[in-house]
């Protein structure tokens, strides 16, 4: 019985300089390993520039005379993707997709990937899952995507009717301390997203969205601010240093709890009120939209740490004792200024005047307590005891953030 004769590719005059390789190539992906293809062409030089291109892609040549070559198709394990390395799956949702610890050679290749030999290895220094990992950071991305809004679209910046001059005033100086604030937690994800592998894609997206929130966030509240002809109002030195701690925190988790689950905890609380107790329907539209935003970041916080919690318990006297070092860190500073509390009063007031003014000041009080409520619940929910959470919740910075 007669042997069939190879498929045969005829090059025609198309020389490899000019993409006649991806004819061969092509031509090999139909054939098994040690299968054979007949080769032809005219143009100048064609049977050298075959030879090199299959010494480099791991294919045998051999000459079946009248200026024909055969192809043998090689492993390409064997030729140029000798010792190249599988990363993992794109989809999240196999088994093993998404690797304990994300190796350096992988640098910057999509997940699933087989990376050539000898690209270069780089380190990023957030490349084990327990250590940055949530569960549902796919899921956050999406509706932080969903949820994205214009503030040129989404806001009627013309529905702003000017309050009192002591109220617009008291309005400035709290946009004032939520830029600072934002700009904080801008800064820290955007610290640590320069850190992490890129094969945590999903975290990778939701962390860049969220600086995309607080950025902003920054600039609506500034806005604000300018809408009636002020400018930003005063910040404080135990402010910035209350802040100042958050970037100095160097571990992802406990950067992630400090500033996520306690401090833009608090904050959503803060943006609450500021919408229920606004003057007027810019400050309130504003106000909704970053509370919702930022609902978001503590989600992703507190998913990341229920990850880590359950498979690293012991993890929660690390986070323990970072808010204990901060408290203790901080107790020479004022933490929240005079200026902003009064102006929180006021602005919940709504008037100077006596009766207001004590309205005022009790909803600021109920405030501070929700705060330490929420701070406590969440606590709860990350596996502290009642009587730790409760005292970890009181020893958060007067800051709020």
């Amino acid at each position: 019985m007669s042997t069939p004769a190879p498929p045969r590719l005829d090059l025609q005059a198309l020389g490899f300089d000019a993409g006649a390789h991806l004819l061969v190539k092509h031509a090999l992906a139909t054939i098994a390993i040690g299968e054979v293809i007949e080769v032809h062409g005219d143009a100048p030089g064609w049977q050298a520039q075959l030879r090199a291109w299959c010494r480099t892609q791991g294919h045998a040549v051999q000459d079946a005379g009248d200026g024909t070559l055969h192809v043998v198709r090689g492993d390409a394990q064997a030729g140029r993707w000798r010792g190249a390395l599988a990363s993992g799956h794109a989809d999240p949702a196999l088994d093993g997709a998404i690797a304990e610890v994300a190796l350096p050679a992988w640098g910057l290749a999509a997940r699933g990937a087989t990376v050539e030999a000898g690209a270069p290895a780089l380190d990023f220094r957030l490349d084990r899952k327990h250590e940055l990992w949530s569960e549902n950071a796919a899921d956050l991305y999406a509706q932080a995507l969903a949820a994205q809004w214009n503030p040129d679209v989404d806001i009627d910046w013309d529905d702003a009717p000017a309050p009192p001059p002591e109220i617009e005033d008291a309005i400035v100086q709290i946009m004032t301390f939520l830029v600072e604030n934002e700009n904080a937690a801008l800064v820290v994800p955007a610290r640590f997203l320069g850190q992490l592998h890129p094969h945590y894609r999903e975290l990778q997206a939701a962390l860049a969205l969220q600086v995309a929130d607080e950025a902003r966030h920054i600039d609506v509240f500034t806005r604000r601010i300018r809408r009636h002809g002020r400018e930003p109002a005063l910040s404080t030195a135990g402010g910035q240093a209350s802040l100042k701690s958050l970037l100095d925190e160097a571990d992802f988790s406990v950067a992630g709890f400090l500033l996520s689950v306690l401090g833009e905890g608090t904050f959503v609380t803060l943006l609450q009120f500021l919408h229920g107790q606004a003057p007027d329907p810019l400050t309130r539209r504003i106000c909704w939209l970053a509370a919702r935003d930022e609902g978001r970041h503590v989600a992703l916080g507190m998913s990341h740490l229920l990850y880590r919690l359950q498979r690293e318990p012991e993890f929660r006297h690390t986070l323990a004792r970072a808010v204990e070092h901060r408290h203790d860190a901080l107790a020479d500073t004022s933490g929240l200024n005079e200026e902003v509390f009064d102006a929180l009063v006021l602005y919940a007031a709504g008037a100077l005047e006596p009766m207001a003014i004590a309205s005022g000041a009790a909803k600021v009080q109920q405030l501070l307590r929700d705060m330490t409520h929420g701070r406590y619940a969440r606590l709860l929910r990350l596996g502290f005891g009642r009587d730790q959470a409760e005292r970890l919740a009181s020893l958060h910075t007067r800051n709020f953030m």
